[in-house]
């Protein structure tokens, strides 16, 4: 259980979030948090609760809410987060795994000792641990006066550090990002203030800038009587004169047509006249945002504000479907920083092991073969935005550029590897990514079906490193060729606000965070179910997120749809997911998600498809290296709430019978579940 301090006061067991009501025990529980481990005096705790003007009998209340903390503690069964009494006062005991506010300061301190490539994301992950209004349901006006400012700039110092980090590399459009609404909320900041000018300007805004300093300048005049410090008077004339105080980091341009690489079936856009190649979304847009707008996203009705299409273009955010260069392969000089993923969030410690892979030196004798890591999970679960973000942090130590590469087709067949290969040898020139130019790339094999795809490739490469995503386990790949493995599931709840509150937009979700939590449960934080609701938010600005979510609940998986673009839809992207199993195995799926039994054992799962308990456990084992089975307790198993929801939609047209493919084998058969058909019946 974990006590999250950085928004309202609230309890999470990585699934659920219990929001404490206003009370005064909530305000004790407040004041003992902000000091973990301290002893916090009896006399200031009284403050805290009942005011300067405290009652007589505040000595006996006080041990009453102690008394009514630890029920509540037991309620939640956290018995070991006991409220202790000691001489003086009392005190509770938390660290960085039980205490958001301590988990914030570990990310922050480790950003600090780390190097440049991870830093930023550091930093960003811990300010995504920051939700909604600070202590808004602790009712204690000590604690709004003297604590929630000195928390407010620990964030504040924070992210100041991680504009600094985007404007030193050139990344001015992502700054903008945070800059217009910090400004707006601390309209006297002169850094924050002098920052944004200097993103403006850089990005080649010179009129908004300097209407900015004017801004800033006006409001310290009128309220404080003073001027801009000087280092913003300095920053206003370099505008004035035009100097050069470098640019923004280019927006990548979209190929043209022919500068595309084919795959091979695929349709071409200039069949389609005046069209573009439809991009496939990476496996879950839950994580990857945009690179850059070319608007700034100002608060609504705002000077600068982007039209609300432009902020859906930064929620839907996509990868082409072709070996697309993230950075361009050139030997000399090397290729500039990757740019950074805005929006993504969560997946802390994935990213971190997957950076140390990718970046540490390789032991002697162990040349030949390349580093990679296998993503897995279900569909939209956010592989493919995973591994997209670690090849940006990991981009500089890849001299020849970093290639991301589908190893399925549009219909979700698998390519064979020999056309996988020939592609990658046209996109990388001849000698890059196997050492012989001195270089390394890393390659992003997206969608892998079989592992026979893979092996020709990390053997080609094996200079260079890969990420390798999958609704497999890809075991047998690991088997004979290593490499680490990280199986992904849905997001916890501070990591899906986190979404939704960097696409919907910080003072929406602040507005209704009880509603938010509601309805990343709804979408049973699953990244790509948030980002469609997200996106569906953007452009309703006026709906409720609590009338929303109320509205999600009756259907969700019918309604994680959006109708412009059916790619971005959870029933259709489940519906791919059973297309590529055999029908047997499908059917099976169907059977178990639908049932009310959960959690499924082999026994269970026999009872369910009428089948002996071997061969159930094999079908078991099927859908558990497919993604569709997660297995909790050992031999207890489970499906996600939106695969049972898919399930119980289909089964009206799936169930009814045992299929001959998965009934018990008579004498001398064996269980068929490849889906080829019964000797009986060829």
């Amino acid at each position: 259980m974990r006590f999250q301090l950085l928004g309202p006061l609230s309890v999470t067991d990585g699934r659920d979030v219990v929001m404490l009501p206003p009370s005064k025990p909530t305000a004790l529980l407040a004041a003992l948090l902000l000091r973990p481990g301290s002893i916090v005096p009896t006399d200031r705790l009284r403050d805290i609760v009942w005011g300067e003007e405290h009652p007589t009998t505040a000595k006996t209340a006080l041990q009453s809410c102690v008394l009514r903390l630890r029920r509540l503690f037991a309620k939640y069964g956290i018995e070991h987060q006991a409220v202790l009494a000691v001489a003086g006062g009392y005190r509770i005991d938390a660290d960085a795994d039980t205490l958001d506010l301590l988990h914030f300061r570990r990310l922050v301190a480790r950003a600090a000792a780390s190097g440049n490539d991870s830093e930023l994301y550091t930093l960003r992950s811990a300010l995504a641990l920051w939700q909604g209004g600070l202590l808004s349901n602790v009712p204690s006006d000590l604690l709004h006066r003297d604590e929630v400012p000195r928390l407010a700039e620990e964030r504040l110092r924070v992210l100041e550090r991680v504009c600094d980090i985007e404007l030193e590399h050139g990344r001015c459009r992502e700054a903008l990002v945070d800059l217009w609404e910090v400004t707006r909320v601390y309209p006297a900041h002169e850094r924050f203030a002098e920052q944004l000018v200097e993103a403006l300007y850089r990005t080649g805004r010179q009129t908004e800038a300097l209407a900015e300093y004017r801004r800033i300048k006006g409001h310290l005049r009128e309220r404080l009587g003073v001027d801009p410090r000087a280092e913003l008077q300095r920053l206003e004339l370099a505008i004035l004169r035009g100097e050069d105080l470098g640019r923004a980091e280019p927006t990548r341009r979209r190929a043209a047509p022919s500068e595309r690489t084919a795959i091979p079936g695929a349709p071409r856009p200039q069949d389609t006249p005046g069209s573009l190649a439809t991009p496939r979304p990476p496996d879950s847009l839950g994580s990857l945002g945009s690179s850059g707008s070319p608007t700034s996203p100002a608060a609504p009705g705002s000077p600068g504000s982007p039209a609300p299409a432009d902020r859906e273009a930064v929620a839907t955010s996509i990868a082409s479907p072709v070996a697309t260069p993230i950075a361009s392969p050139v030997a000399s000089p090397p290729p500039p920083p990757l740019p950074s993923v805005p929006g993504f969030t969560g997946r802390e410690a994935e990213v971190d092991s997957l950076v140390h892979l990718l970046t540490a030196e390789r032991p002697e004798g162990d040349a030949e073969r390349a580093p990679f890591a296998v993503l897995s999970g279900a569909p939209g679960i956010d592989k493919t935005a995973l591994a997209l973000h670690v090849a940006h942090l990991v981009g500089r130590h890849f001299p020849d550029g970093c290639l991301l590469l589908p190893l399925t087709r549009p219909d979700g067949s698998p390519r064979p590897a020999e056309e996988a290969a020939d592609e990658l040898r046209r996109a990388l020139p001849a000698g890059r990514g196997t050492g012989l130019s001195g270089g390394r790339s890393l390659l992003v094999l997206d969608d892998v079906v079989h592992p026979d795809q893979v092996r020709p490739l990390l053997t080609s490469y094996a200079c260079g490193a890969a990420i390798v995503t999958s609704r497999m386990g890809l075991a047998a790949l690991v088997a004979t060729h290593g490499g680490t493995v990280h199986r992904l599931g849905a997001l916890d709840p501070e990591q899906s606000q986190a979404l939704l509150t960097a696409v919907v937009g910080r003072e929406r979700i602040a507005a209704e965070p009880t509603a938010a939590l509601t309805l990343a449960a709804a979408c049973g934080h699953h990244p790509l179910a948030l980002r469609i609701a997200a996106a569906r938010l953007l452009t309703r600005p006026r709906l409720r997120l609590a009338d929303y979510a109320g509205w999600l609940r009756n259907d969700p998986v019918g309604r994680l749809s959006l109708a412009d673009d059916p790619r971005m839809s959870v029933p259709q992207r489940l519906d791919e997911a059973l297309q590529r199993l055999p029908p047997a195995l499908a059917d099976a799926h169907l059977r178990l998600a639908g049932s009310p039994h959960h959690p499924l054992t082999a026994s269970g799962a026999a009872g369910l498809l009428g089948l002996p308990e071997d061969t159930a456990e094999q079908v078991i084992e099927r859908l558990l290296d497919a993604g569709l089975l997660e297995e909790g307790q050992p031999g207890a198993f489970w499906t996600h709430d939106l695969l049972r929801a898919h399930a119980r939609r289909a089964a009206g047209s799936s169930v009814g019978h045992a299929p001959a493919l998965l009934r018990p084998p008579r004498h001398g058969e064996s269980p068929q579940l490849d889906g080829s058909r019964p000797a009986a019946l060829r």
